[in-house]
């Protein structure tokens, strides 16, 4: 596929935040690089476990996306709200999940947040935050407007946050999300992770504009396109829509160019898009460019191979903590049920 949109993962000139804003120091990017090569490694070995054979159902991974989900946690406060994606191991890792844990629910076992019964598409944990991710697309972002609406009546100062691919747009209920949203001034943050595919489709064929962020100033809403693969320049956007929502300013879309570096979900055949564009990609993803940013920052590469290694330990012993952690009991399945 030779799409123009493909040529860069870089947004154009009318980018609202950009690098020049985004000057966070070393000491505070060092941590977001450990998080960001933890959350690599998770989905690297998740994908590993996936195609042995070992995970059951639809898998997804968001590899390449890491900028957008540690930028966000470094500038959100923990009592604030978050819904993602089916696509969402890595924001809920960023917002602090115990990869054992993680792991032991995308394996289906009794040490999951959920006792295996979310699977890999239905993370949640509200002591973070993490007020679900969702497996049907869009569903999420009501579900986000709700918690804000509840947060500017209860005046808690909390915002709400929530995420979604370029293919959620074209869903009826977010435009009505958008529209009360603005209405209503509502304290919350539309991310777009816009990865330039909705599932297999190119964006291409699906928008009827390049520049989707475009979509909601028909409301009024303030947005604005940056590139989502520099986790400085998420932090400095996320954290000016923070500084807006928290002040009664209302809502912000943002739509953060980003690339998937891996299939749709695990087992995907690539057939939609060649080797060749994805090796050009690699060139901006965002571990890369954050690790060659250190290095120019003066950051030893010996201290970074020691972060990769330590990560790789602990991702390793939460890979075998979830092998031989135990099945539920069958008679799990008859709890945690409801009834209206």
């Amino acid at each position: 596929m030779s799409e123009t949109s493909l040529q860069a993962s870089v947004p154009s000139a009318q980018a609202a935040v950009s690098a020049a804003d985004a000057v966070l120091t070393t000491e505070q990017l060092l941590p977001m690089y450990r998080m960001m090569v933890l959350i690599r490694r998770v989905e690297e070995s998740l994908l590993e476990l996936a195609e042995s054979g070992k995970i059951g159902g639809a898998m997804h991974t968001a590899i390449g996306h890491e900028a957008a989900a540690v930028g966000m946690a470094a500038a959100l406060r923990r009592e604030d709200y978050l819904t993602c994606t089916y696509r969402g191991h890595h924001h809920s890792l960023a917002r602090g999940m115990d990869p054992k844990r993680a792991i032991c629910e995308v394996l289906g076992k009794a040490s999951g947040f959920a006792k295996g019964k979310g699977g890999s598409m239905h993370f949640l944990d509200p002591s973070l935050g993490l007020m679900g991710a969702n497996g049907i697309v869009g569903a999420q972002v009501p579900h986000a407007a709700g918690m804000a609406l509840a947060a500017k009546l209860r005046g808690d100062g909390r915002i709400a946050i929530t995420f979604f691919g370029d293919g959620a747009l074209y869903q009826g209920l977010m435009h009505e999300t958008f529209n009360m949203s603005q209405k209503w001034k509502l304290p919350i943050i539309f991310y777009c992770e816009n990865n330039r595919y909705s599932e297999m489709t190119p964006i291409s064929r699906t928008s009827s504009v390049s520049n989707i962020y475009t979509f909601v100033q028909a409301y009024g809403m303030e947005s604005q396109q940056i590139d989502g693969n520099d986790v400085e320049v998420v932090y400095a956007a996320i954290s000016k829509a923070v500084e807006r929502a928290r002040a009664g300013e209302g809502p912000t879309f943002i739509e953060g160019i980003t690339y998937r570096l891996a299939g749709h979900m695990a087992g995907d055949l690539e057939t939609y898009r060649s080797s060749e564009e994805i090796e050009m990609q690699r060139q901006y993803e965002p571990l890369a460019r954050l690790h060659q940013r250190l290095l120019e920052r003066g950051v030893a590469e010996e201290e970074l191979n020691t972060i990769r290694s330590q990560v790789e330990e602990e991702v390793q012993e939460a890979v075998e903590f979830a092998l031989d952690a135990p099945w539920p009991d069958v008679a799990e399945a008859y709890t945690d049920v409801y009834k209206v």
